[in-house]
This record gives C-alpha cells, structure tokens and sequence, in this order.
C-alpha cells in the first residue's frame, strides 16, 4: 500500500496507473496538487499588495517543480506579478536570495519539494533578513516563523489514511481504493512575521484563516 505522499502527480510519477483505479497493490493520498500552488501567489499578493515580482523557491529536476511554476505563471500576468525561479540546492540558495532581494516590491514562495527540509530554516531567516514577504505550503514552518502558509490539513490526511487501512485489512484490496487528492486545507498567518516585515494583513484574510499566530 502506498500511503499519505508528497507526490503530486502519482500517475505521471509511475506509482499508479489511474487515479481512480490505481492498479497493483497500491493506493493512498496525495497532498498537493499543481493547481493549488497558484493560490500561494494570489495570497502573497492579498498580504503584500506592493510585490511585482516574486521568486518561486524549486527544484528543477522535478517534474513537480516545473509544474508548480507552470501554475503560479499562469495566474502572474492578471496580478501584475512577473515570476522567476530560484533553485533550492543548499549551496547556492542564500547568494540565490540574496541577489534577488536586491530590488524592492519582491516577495518568495516556497513550493513543496524533498530538498528544501535542510534549508527551511535558512530560507525563512533569509525573508526575514531581506524583508521578503513568503509564502509557504504548510503551516510548521509558519509556526517557525514564516508569514503565511496555505497547505493541506495534515490531520485529516492521516485520518483518512486510517480508513483506507482498516478498509484493508478487513479484506478491500488496495488497487480498487482511488488514489485520493486533499480535501480539507487550511490558511496560516504569523502576525508577529507581519509586523517586522512592515506589512498590514487585510482583516478580510484573517477572518477566513484557520490560524493566526500573534
């Protein structure tokens, strides 16, 4: 059984042949998909109306990186957004930021990618250092200091994971259980990250937060 998964794309990446019949013996639940990555721009937009250009933190090598790119591109032009690329490898990362917060009105958002856990950390010390509005995909790294965050609700993933389970071992085979997308997500905002960054989040966007960390 394949379980709850990063992947965003199981059938291009080969783990299955269908969403809806997965084949073999595997299934489970993917917690991105590209489409979402352009509500990442219109939210960083909503807190820093200001921004005009903004750096996608990807790896390039993935398919899923090109694909997010795609999609935040997609809605750039109607934001009044240009978007560029900046790749995630540890070495090169901080000179990466640091040369493209030279300008003013930019802003980062951080797409899910295996390569960007050892330098989370990093990233969010260089927004807060150069002032860039960032948003990210998942809430702990709001928790952590980054500004905002729209994701997947990692608890109900889990818990629907749980079902497929018991569904199982009860005598389902996996291969017969759609591979699933997530259906519960959730908006995070660091007011204190706000605040140093200078930045007045719209009362409209608080009121639809699922957190907001003061």
């Amino acid at each position: 059984m394949w379980g709850t998964s990063s992947v965003s794309d199981p059938v291009g990446a080969g783990f299955v042949e269908s969403l809806a019949r997965p084949g073999g013996n595997v299934t489970g639940f993917a917690l991105y998909e590209f489409g979402m990555s352009a509500k990442w721009l219109e939210m960083l937009k909503r807190i820093a109306p200001n921004v005009t250009r903004v750096g996608v933190l990807r790896d390039a090598a993935l398919t899923a990186g090109v694909a997010y790119l795609a999609a935040i591109q997609s809605v750039a032009p109607s934001l009044g957004i240009e978007v560029s690329s900046i790749g995630v490898c540890e070495s090169e990362i901080e000179r990466a930021v640091t040369a493209f917060a030279g300008s003013s009105n930019r802003g980062l958002i951080m797409s899910p990618t295996p390569y960007t856990a050892p330098v989370r950390n990093l990233i969010i010390a260089l927004a807060a250092r150069h002032k860039l509005p960032t948003v990210y995909y998942q809430r702990f790294l709001v928790a952590a200091g980054g500004l905002a965050s729209y994701g997947p609700n990692f608890f109900d993933e889990y818990r629907r994971a749980a079902g497929y389970v018991s569904r199982i071992l009860k005598g389902e085979k996996a291969a017969d259980l759609p591979v699933q997308l997530a259906t519960k997500h959730e908006t995070v905002i660091n007011l204190k990250t706000a605040k140093a960054l200078g930045l007045d989040v719209p009362s409209t966007l608080l009121a639809i937060a699922d957190e907001v960390i003061e």
